[in-house]
């Protein structure tokens, strides 16, 4: 954790100097989620059912979500990092191992035509299925349901995207490691090994 807020600190120093450098392509920002939750059947450990991923500790004051997200882009070149921290990184991304746990967002692009806007990126995404994020503040309600908290609320692979220069049309081609994950699932692993082992 103390890794993390290093990087975090040095992302927001390296930013602070890149801007005062006459560089408006970078933008810094953050967003802090605290909560208290009270669950009246009282779990012994204080976690909440293992369904819920977000506000999912009982009896304490705590951070739900906090990140620092770095944007870059000059109409060519595009690029997201967000780094997080928080009960809802320790639940909803607990099968990622190490340093996976703790990345919110972390994608690059190219545009693909000089005057279309056609772009291929690549990395780890907010999800684009569901109606429900893990930012609070982009949810219909404060308080989440089961059918959200069981759709993805990040995805990883690759993106052809396409929008009209009006905004009234946008299609998106999208090549994924899985279901909710980082790396691709162990269904897309096992069938690879099969193939490989045919051939």
């Amino acid at each position: 954790m103390k890794k993390i807020i290093a990087m975090a600190v040095a992302a927001l120093f390296t930013t602070e100097y890149l801007q005062a450098q006459e560089s408006p392509k970078i933008k810094v920002s953050g967003y802090l989620e605290t909560y208290y939750g009270y669950d009246f059947n009282q779990p012994a450990n204080n976690n909440r059912p293992g369904f819920i991923y977000s506000h999912n500790r009982h009896n304490e004051v705590n951070l739900n979500l906090g990140f620092i997200k770095a944007n870059y882009d000059n109409d060519k070149v595009r690029a997201n990092i967000a780094l997080m921290a928080g009960t809802y990184t320790n639940a909803n991304l607990a099968a990622e191992p190490g340093v996976l746990k703790n990345i919110f967002e972390a994608n690059a692009g190219i545009r693909l035509s000089e005057k279309e806007n056609l772009w291929l990126d690549a990395g780890i995404f907010s999800s684009h299925i569901g109606f429900e994020s893990a930012i609070s503040k982009d949810c219909w309600v404060l308080t989440r349901n089961i059918s959200s908290e069981n759709t993805p609320y990040y995805e990883s692979g690759a993106k052809l995207s396409y929008s009209t220069t009006d905004g009234k049309l946008t299609a998106v081609l999208l090549y994924l490691n899985g279901w909710q994950t980082t790396q691709p699932s162990r269904w897309q692993q096992q069938t690879c090994r099969g193939s490989t082992a045919q051939l």
